[in-house]
């Protein structure tokens, strides 16, 4: 028994939830650092962060709502 959770289906959903927050921010800081790099050799500063940062954002979410839609017919 794991935070009093005593249904592995529970735990699991428990698992995958705190799952997706860690995945939108990684996804962020992913594109920001790509963004930024890419800046600095490029020298077109701040243009290819924003550009970056945008799809990291884009990245993150879209993989936070392919996690609950899974989620959700896993419930089903």
């Amino acid at each position: 028994m794991v935070f009093g959770i005593k249904d592995k289906k529970q735990l699991r959903s428990l698992g995958t939830a705190s799952m997706m927050g860690l995945q939108v921010v990684c996804g962020t800081f992913v594109g920001l650092a790509m963004g930024y790099y890419l800046d600095r050799y490029f020298g077109t500063k701040p243009w290819l962060t924003l550009i970056f940062l945008i799809f990291g954002i884009i990245a993150g979410f879209k993989n936070m709502f392919r996690e609950l839609k899974k989620l959700d017919q896993d419930e089903k």
